[in-house]
């Protein structure tokens, strides 16, 4: 039994109103933390891992290729830890479920930052990059699911989508961190950014855990997650029903919800790493385009998407979470090829302005809205299990795009076709799973899930 006592539960608008954005910014702060150590992963694949731990000189794309198959690798342990803290926190509550995500995620992350190279300690190296990055990866997978939860458990009814957007805000936010910080350490010279300076960013991650996890210790359990409980405890004590585990209750009674929310989540996903790490390989390898523009690029977007995760979330209160998706979807597969084509002009001025459109507008619009939809597609006690394995069971597919990416780069030699073109098949994917989707911006928050809808 979880502490589910009522006295702890906010008895006037206000209260609510204020526990609501106290959810909000703690899920935003720690969401923002986690992601910019996830993120940090991915950057350091692309410009320093593969040297430093998979070195070949003889064909350095080869040594991209390893490290971004270590970058993927981190994602087949994301839905282990969906399922783990996804059980844990559908249990006894959200609030512990991402207090660990968050220890686990800082410690795996100050430890890279720490590790010996290939140079030192030959494969053991990449070895233990590959067990940190596991450790990131199950870390990760709990973490999405539970922050979101808390920002729309917390919400108003008719700002689920604005409030659920703010985890979204902290991935930006951990975006423009990440990328900003390696843009300033991509400055030093190679002899420098390759024995000490790609070291920074990881060691520096200490500071935000502990930041994050102050913010995180002040948070209280959501009260539809209270409320759920005490009338699960009250029905089970009067007719003697043993509650079924969340996992279970997800394939008997919610398997279109999740494969749908899979769908959609593919779709984003496989356009978001085009602008977060595949954009910045393409430039690296096969254009003149100094790689601190491409960081900087990627910095600005993010900090563009700051404001428009927030926007779209709220628009979606409005006009459904469906058309803002839908439109996100049609707007990514339109600027898809274009990307590249600028990319490949070594168009600096062109790079800047596409980034920023890529990212904020088409991934914004449908990534804003994501933590409200999928919330709403599942009943309150399997919530947290159901929005994280639709949010990571795809990731596996995901985790090995950047890596499947470079290879075709160095099939084609650097021609972009074959990837934007399977980018466009996933957006399409992701719009005809909104299509089919019911919509839920005006649905009832608090149902224990016996239903699926």
């Amino acid at each position: 039994m979880t502490n589910t006592d009522a006295s702890s539960a906010p008895h006037t608008p206000e209260e609510r109103a204020k526990l609501a954005r106290r959810a909000a910014v703690a899920s935003l702060v720690g969401t923002a933390v986690e992601w910019y150590d996830y993120f940090i992963f991915g950057t350091a694949s692309a410009l320093v891992f593969g040297p430093l731990f998979f070195p070949n000189p003889d064909d350095p794309i080869l040594g991209t290729l390893s490290a971004f198959a270590v970058f993927g690798v981190g994602f087949v342990a994301r839905p282990l830890g969906a399922v783990v803290f996804g059980h844990f926190g559908d249990k006894f509550g959200r609030k512990v479920a991402l207090i660990t995500t968050l220890m686990m995620m800082g410690a795996s992350t100050f430890l890279i930052g720490l590790l010996p190279t290939a140079e030192q300690i030959g494969l053991w190296a990449a070895a233990l990059l590959v067990l940190m990055r596991l450790i990131q990866g199950f870390a990760v997978g709990g973490e999405w699911g539970g922050a979101s939860l808390v920002a729309v458990e917390y919400a108003p009814a008719n700002k689920r989508g604005a409030y659920g957007s703010f985890p979204q805000i902290g991935n930006a936010v951990g975006l423009v961190f990440s990328t900003g910080i390696f843009a300033v350490v991509s400055l030093l010279p190679d002899d420098q950014l390759f024995s000490w300076g790609w070291r920074i960013p990881f060691l520096l991650s200490a500071v935000l855990i502990a930041v994050g996890l102050f913010i995180r210790f002040k948070l209280t359990e959501t009260p539809t997650f209270r409320a759920a409980q005490s009338q699960l405890e009250a029905r089970q004590e009067a007719a003697q029903v043993k509650e079924k585990m969340p996992l279970v209750e997800i394939f008997r009674r919610f398997k279109k919800p999740l494969l749908l929310a899979m769908g959609m989540r593919f779709g984003e996903a496989v356009f978001g790493y085009i602008v977060l790490t595949i954009g910045l390989t393409f430039v690296e390898n096969y254009t003149d385009i100094p790689r601190t523009h491409v960081l900087i690029a990627s910095s600005i977007a993010a900090g563009f998407a700051v404001y428009t995760y927030y926007f779209f979330g709220r628009i979606s209160d409005r006009v459904g979470r469906r058309t803002v998706f839908i439109f996100g979807s049609v707007f990514g597969a339109a600027v898809v090829f274009p990307f590249f084509w600028i990319l490949a002009a070594d168009d600096i001025v062109l790079m800047y302005v596409v980034y920023t459109l890529a990212y904020a507008i088409g991934v914004g619009a449908v990534y804003g809205v994501e933590p409200a939809f999928f919330s709403e597609l599942f009943g309150t006690k399997v919530r947290y299990t159901g929005v994280s394995l639709a949010a990571q069971i795809p990731s596996i597919l995901v985790g090995f795009w950047p890596f499947l990416a470079t290879a075709l780069f160095a099939a084609t030699d650097g021609d972009p076709w074959p990837i934007a073109l399977l980018t466009v098949a996933s957006l399409g994917i992701g719009l005809v799973c909104a299509y089919l989707a019911p919509e839920t911006n005006r649905s009832d928050i608090n149902e224990i899930g016996e239903d699926a809808r």
